[in-house]
């Protein structure tokens, strides 16, 4: 199965879910990073998050999510769009810690002290941005505490990502559950006990439940109604052109020394590892562009 994202609303109970099944994008981007085990759990789970709250965009909008701790991982980049492409990186892909009581120790690895930066761009003049505390460093705990406290939408994150003993995830997936104006707390009350009384994420993946599936045993008796399914795929925005663009953007002085050089100049992007080679006769034709 396609890596998938679905959409669902309780209208009798004011709830919104998501919930996705994202294995094989985050195994394209730890591929491309060569990231280690704890790595791959961080960045997989990261994107994944990137997913569910790109999912609540529409049209052309984007969101960006930057987390950043005093951990050897130092910092998780990703960002994603309405229609569920995303592309990410972290810090260091070679970061690989012990187990910690059976599970990746990713708060060590992010670090227990830092921030979550979350930048929309909703196509008005100014991007939104919004800053917390990391609470925990397990990604979907603190996108959890963000929504709640800094959008002011009670909400629930489970995340989840196993990698195989080289760093390749063998499944990954999460779900989102937010609280919409007039939700009556009881509901959300036994919502959140179901949640939690859910057996791993990881093992409900990898026992082969779908996202649908699995919005059914948080919901359970209570109706719900899909809005649609949307494909899930790791896709980055670079291309030839826009680095092109960045380069006309350095000062003169710094292009000129790239094209002075006997040896191609190669610029790799950060969140795909893509190369793109550029001769000194390209980047002289870049400078007289400029001009």
């Amino acid at each position: 199965m396609n890596d998938q994202l679905i959409r669902a609303i309780s209208g009798e109970t004011n709830v919104r879910a998501l919930a996705c099944l994202t294995t094989y994008t985050t195994r394209t981007a730890c591929d491309r990073h060569q990231t280690r085990p704890t790595a791959s759990v961080a960045l997989s789970r990261a994107l994944t998050g990137g997913v569910l709250l790109g999912a609540l965009l529409k049209g052309r909008e984007r969101v960006a999510l930057k987390f950043e701790g005093n951990g050897p991982l130092r910092k998780i980049v990703v960002e994603a769009d309405a229609l569920c492409r995303v592309h990410g990186y972290v810090g260091d892909p070679g970061v690989d810690l012990p187990l910690a009581d059976g599970q990746f120790d990713i708060a060590s690895a992010l670090g227990r002290a830092g921030l979550l930066t979350v930048t929309k761009d909703l196509l008005l003049k100014e991007p939104y941005r919004g800053v917390v505390n990391l609470v925990s460093s397990e990604i979907g705990e603190d996108l959890a505490y963000y929504l709640t406290e800094s959008e002011q939408i009670p909400s629930a994150v489970g995340l989840t990502a196993i990698p195989d003993a080289l760093g390749r995830p063998i499944v990954a997936g999460g779900f989102l559950i937010q609280a919409l104006p007039g939700a009556s707390e009881n509901i959300l009350d036994l919502i959140t006990g179901r949640i939690r009384d859910l057996p791993p994420l990881g093992r409900l993946f990898l026992s082969g439940i779908t996202p649908k599936e699995l919005l059914d045993r948080i919901f359970s008796d209570i109706a719900y109604e899909v809005l649609g399914h949307q494909e899930v795929r790791f896709q980055c925005a670079c291309s030839r052109d826009r680095i092109e663009r960045a380069l006309i953007t350095l000062g003169q002085k710094e292009t000129e020394e790239l094209a002075g050089r006997e040896d191609r100049t190669v610029i790799t992007c950060e969140f795909c590892r893509e190369a793109y080679e550029f001769t000194p006769e390209q980047l002289r034709r870049l400078i007289s562009e400029r001009h």
